[in-house]
């Protein structure tokens, strides 16, 4: 009989910390400068250099820790982990091993079926970036290295073996994302590197306790990817094990172009790094004291958002899932709804107002935001946006009027106001025009009339249709409804 294996995961993840400098010297962390021209002595680790640590990087990782539930030690100590590699200019990385900042935390996922999981975390650490190595460059055979990334500041969040499908690695991976960059700590670019992880996978029989050997997946630059190389590397193991093989530790990394995996080198223990105290840093203290005022600062993060918009709102959960999928979106929305309601609103009145901002936006606005990390350029300024929707309300233009109207502000920039007043697109209401209108078509249409009266209501919408043609499309289509339902029925 064929046994069924169970799949064991566990993901560490690279976060960039959103400093101006790096982590240990005073060049710039920005990305996207020519090659080696943020370095110094400090981060190229030339003899007599000594480190300071970043007094923000300090603070956003204890931001990251108390937001996922860690506890934050107040005595941490930073460690020299020894490899030999072109990224690394000192021969060592600064980092914490044994007595890390960030100890014993959670995140509670969402699965595909609606489920919801908690995930252990092990522990958050800080430590600086190594630099980047460019394969295949110059000749095509050469490797060069640019220094710019050497020093930057990041956490390392190591995650327990809790998860046990790609799917589930990938719900944790952008939930933790987004915690992230909700809390102003990390961009979550995949793209340009600063928010990575490895990943790693074992699988074992199901209903045995011990882990069978894991291989560890590196350098996967999308959620997609993580995907689809986490499923790739239980198939594999399964394939080898299933063929009387056996699955030796090691180091992986994932081919998107022939979608395998592929061993890069054995596996290294924590023991192979030489890990020892940094005799050049004193060990870190952060006070109670301080800890409590970075956890009294810390920004309301997206779950909690999502489920007061939910509440308070009236939204759908898909209606805040969208809104909250990007930070700048999420102030974008609430700025627009809070003035959308005006000063002294009810529950209901907020709610209603919530509720017709969140339609607009996602059926109009989204399609014209860009996105770069943690900025986003929005087509029209909150306020802008509330003044068509208010126009809209008022029954000065239709919803349907509204989206072209919002189209013409985003290419000219000009308000809905004036836009509306210069091209004469304000409704006609008065009842008087419209009953006058609506007679007329009645008088020229007498057997849809014998139609209406016969029982076919559903010829309203003719007449309707009828009415804002001899209007120009310029009456307001509920109070067409109202007089020609009034004359119809009387």
């Amino acid at each position: 009989m064929a046994i069924a294996y169970e799949a064991i995961i566990g993901l560490e993840v690279h976060a960039q910390l959103l400093t101006r400098t790096k982590m240990f010297c005073g060049c710039s962390a920005s990305y996207g400068a020519p090659p080696n021209t943020h370095v110094c002595a400090v981060c190229l680790g030339l003899p007599g250099s000594l480190p300071v640590p970043n007094a923000t990087a300090i603070e956003f990782a204890v931001r990251a820790g108390l937001a996922l539930g860690c506890t934050v030690r107040e005595r941490s100590v930073f460690a020299r982990k020894n490899y030999f590699y072109p990224d690394l200019a000192k021969g060592y990385q600064i980092s914490q091993f044994d007595l890390p900042l960030n100890e014993r935390g959670h995140l509670e996922i969402e699965l595909d079926d609606g489920t919801r999981k908690t995930v252990g975390i092990t522990r958050i650490h800080v430590e600086e970036d190594a630099a980047k190595n460019l394969h295949g460059a110059g000749s095509g055979t050469d490797t060069l290295v640019d220094y710019n990334r050497a020093g930057v500041a990041l956490i390392e969040i190591v995650g327990e073996p809790d998860l046990r499908s790609a799917a589930e690695a990938e719900a944790y991976l952008r939930r933790l994302r987004e915690v992230l960059m909700f809390l102003g700590v990390n961009d979550g670019n995949l793209e340009e590197g600063s928010f990575r992880c490895d990943a790693n996978v074992s699988i074992r029989p199901v209903g045995q306790a011990k882990f069978g050997t894991r291989t560890e997946l590196k350098n996967i630059n999308s959620f997609r990817f993580v995907r689809k190389a986490i499923e790739h590397e239980l198939a594999r193991q399964e394939a080898v094990i299933s063929s009387g093989g056996r699955i030796v530790q090691e180091t992986r990394t994932y081919s998107s172009s022939e979608d395998k995996t592929i061993s890069m080198r054995s596996k290294e223990e924590a023991h192979d790094y030489r890990y020892f105290p940094d005799p050049d840093l004193p060990p870190l203290v952060v006070t109670p004291a301080r800890i409590e005022a970075v956890r009294a600062a810390l920004p309301e993060l997206p779950e909690a958002k999502r489920l007061r918009w939910q509440r308070e709102l009236g939204l759908t959960a898909s209606d805040a899932q969208v809104l909250t999928g990007h930070p700048a979106l999420a102030r974008y929305f609430e700025d627009v709804a809070a003035r959308a309601a005006g000063t002294s609103p009810t529950p209901e009145q907020r709610a209603a107002a919530g509720k017709r901002c969140a339609n607009f936006i996602q059926a109009e606005v989204l399609r014209h935001v860009t996105l770069h990390g943690l900025e986003a350029a929005l087509p029209v300024e909150a306020d802008a946006l509330v003044e068509l929707l208010t126009i809209v309300e008022d029954g000065t233009i239709s919803g349907k009027m509204a989206k072209d109207v919002f189209a013409e502000m985003v290419e000219t920039g000009r308000r809905a106001r004036k836009i509306v007043d210069q091209r004469g697109l304000a409704q006609v209401s008065d009842a008087g025009v419209i009953e006058a209108a609506a007679r007329a078509v009645l008088d020229e249409n007498a057997a849809q009339v014998a139609r209406y009266k016969a029982g076919k209501t559903t010829v309203l919408g003719f007449f309707v249709g009828q009415v804002m043609k001899a209007t120009k499309g310029a009456a307001n289509p509920a109070l067409v409804n109202d007089v020609l339902k009034r004359l119809l029925d009387a």
